[in-house]
């Protein structure tokens, strides 16, 4: 079997018929790889290319029409001197159009001493994503807080106590291998002093000293105050504390006094019994 390899689209636009009776003989492989690099023209000429984006599409088209099933393959370079967001965005939409089975993606490299070296260069870093995660925990650093967005994935967000355990709205700026780094919505620099926090749970959060699941009629029954947190003053809470203990207190002995003259009168009527047996 014969495979062929590479060729740009220059190349073979006036061989595109003698190109498919190649591909379409039974002992080549219908395979070409055929690199575009960019979907945009204004890039494509930046870039020296001797093709257009017609050009490109015009071999693909062919091809595919021509040769049944045929694997197209292509290169696309990210982020070359001069590309906006919107020649980026031609380039999604080809491959979104064509869907290459095999996609060959490379981040922009300013090679020393070529002319694309000198040109100004995109942000390597350009995400812009908005997320919203839940700040759990301290990162080993201690530089940032660690936070996971709703697919369970790192994100590591400026270090404000207000963040902690507590859902924040943030810019994705950064990412790692295993991470990403974000900043939190209308703020646009450090130190953080403002941000949209959300609150995770579904109800409107406790009090701090509140404690969960108990029902209004089961805390008075406690002699448990619904005012009574720990936001409340030490003096008040010690006057409670006491009134409450007071109250247990009487209970106590009036609980004693009432088991004492029961028991009294059982040990009166098991003697009156034993008096008339014996008699």
């Amino acid at each position: 079997m014969l495979r062929l390899g590479m060729t740009n689209p220059p190349y073979i636009l006036e061989h595109l018929e003698e190109m498919a009776k190649i591909l379409n003989h039974p002992r080549v492989y219908a395979f070409l790889h055929i690199p575009v690099q960019s979907a945009s023209d204004s890039v494509l000429m930046e870039m020296k290319r001797e093709y257009c984006m017609a050009d490109f599409k015009r071999v693909v088209d062919f091809l595919k029409k021509k040769v049944p099933g045929i694997t197209i393959a292509t290169d696309i370079i990210c982020g070359f001197p001069g590309e906006t967001d919107q020649d980026f965005q031609e380039t999604v939409k080809l491959v979104e159009e064509y869907k290459f089975p095999s996609l060959f993606i490379n981040q922009f490299y300013p090679r020393p001493g070529t002319p694309a070296a000198k040109m100004e260069q995109v942000p390597t870093q350009v995400i812009g994503e908005k997320q919203k995660v839940l700040v759990t925990e301290e990162s080993f650093d201690s530089k940032f807080y660690v936070a996971h967005n709703q697919f369970y994935e790192q994100v590591l967000v400026p270090k404000n106590p207000s963040f902690m355990g507590k859902m924040v709205e943030v810019d994705i700026y950064e990412s790692g291998k295993h991470f990403m780094k974000g900043l939190p919505v209308l703020c646009q620099s450090l130190p953080v002093l403002d941000a949209k926090v959300y609150t995770p749970s579904i109800s409107k959060p406790l009090a701090k000293g509140e404690v969960s699941g108990l029902t209004k009629e089961f805390r008075n029954r406690l002699g448990i105050h619904p005012n009574l947190t720990s936001h409340t003053p030490a003096a008040t809470l010690h006057n409670s504390a006491s009134s409450r203990m007071g109250l247990q207190l009487q209970r106590l002995h009036q609980d004693c006094v009432l088991r004492a003259a029961v028991g009294l009168a059982l040990v009166a009527l098991l003697f009156t019994i034993f008096t008339k047996v014996c008699n």
